[in-house]
């Protein structure tokens, strides 16, 4: 299929329309507050680089799911801008468009933002198919995923449905899938197992203590008291990571411990030149 440049032949219409209304505006802004307008209105007017089509209704002709989303990779392939009415078009075909994009997915030499973009697509159809997959990115995940993060976003749109298969896949899971995970699991049912798992991401990744101490506190469990504590009271304790650490003691009941902070510790200073 023929990738048409809509980005480029809205940019002409601008152009155009720039030399026509240039005098209806008094500054640059002005113009500039008008574009929403201007793209809206080039959206609903036939144009002749597509036949006489309104670019808004190019896509709509076209009913077979596979089509669009082989499309769409054309498009990435290619290094075209992806118009956003192909985009919407998968999505209005709904669960037709689920299997086409998974096996986009399952592509071996489909680029990366191609299948980000098929995750995307995914999680606005807000179909389950996917669910067990997305969780299973999540077992060997790197600290900067963006798939996985993605896919995440996908598993947190599910909302409860998911809870059952990441809280099994949290016991196979390396640190990292355990950490994203919990962030969701903490806001469903807790149990031990779960709870002792996030105390022991707690005290193994302490550069995310700030982060982790926020999901121990919406777990609700006071056992986490002791450790939050001592974390606080730790001289090697930053003033930001104390602040989040203060909250979760305060949201699970406790006092924290108080501390004294100096122009040694690079944020506090920073924040105390701006109050």
């Amino acid at each position: 299929m023929k990738c048409i440049d809509f980005d480029k032949e809205f940019q002409r219409y601008i152009t155009a329309w720039m030399k026509q209304h240039a005098k209806d505006y008094k500054n640059v802004e002005a113009m500039e507050n008008a574009m929403p307008q201007v793209y809206a209105t080039f959206l609903d007017t036939p144009q002749s680089f597509i036949a006489g089509v309104k670019p808004g209704e190019y896509f709509l002709s076209f009913k077979d799911a596979k089509v669009l989303v082989n499309w769409m990779e054309d498009y990435f392939k290619q290094r075209v801008p992806v118009p956003d009415m192909l985009l919407n078009r998968i999505g209005e075909l709904g669960e037709e468009s689920v299997s086409p994009l998974l096996n986009l997915i399952h592509k071996e030499r489909t680029p990366q933002d191609a299948k980000m973009c098929a995750v995307t697509l995914l999680r606005e159809i807000g179909t389950e198919e996917p669910m067990q997959m997305f969780v299973d990115w999540q077992l060997a995940r790197k600290e900067d995923d963006e798939m996985a993060d993605n896919a995440l976003e996908c598993l947190e749109s599910l909302g409860e449905k998911a809870y059952p298969a990441m809280r099994e896949a949290m016991e196979k899971a390396n640190e990292a899938g355990r950490e994203a995970m919990l962030s969701l699991l903490c806001d469903g049912p807790s149990d031990d197992g779960l709870f002792e798992m996030a105390m022991e991401l707690f005290e193994n990744r302490k550069d995310n203590r700030a982060v982790l101490s926020d999901y121990l506190s919406r777990l609700g469990d006071e056992r986490a008291l002791p450790a939050l504590m001592r974390a606080a009271a730790d001289d090697t304790t930053h003033y930001l990571d104390y602040i989040e650490l203060r909250s979760a003691i305060e949201k699970l009941g406790g006092e924290c411990p108080e501390r004294d902070f100096d122009d040694s510790d690079p944020m506090y200073e920073a924040l105390s030149r701006m109050q």
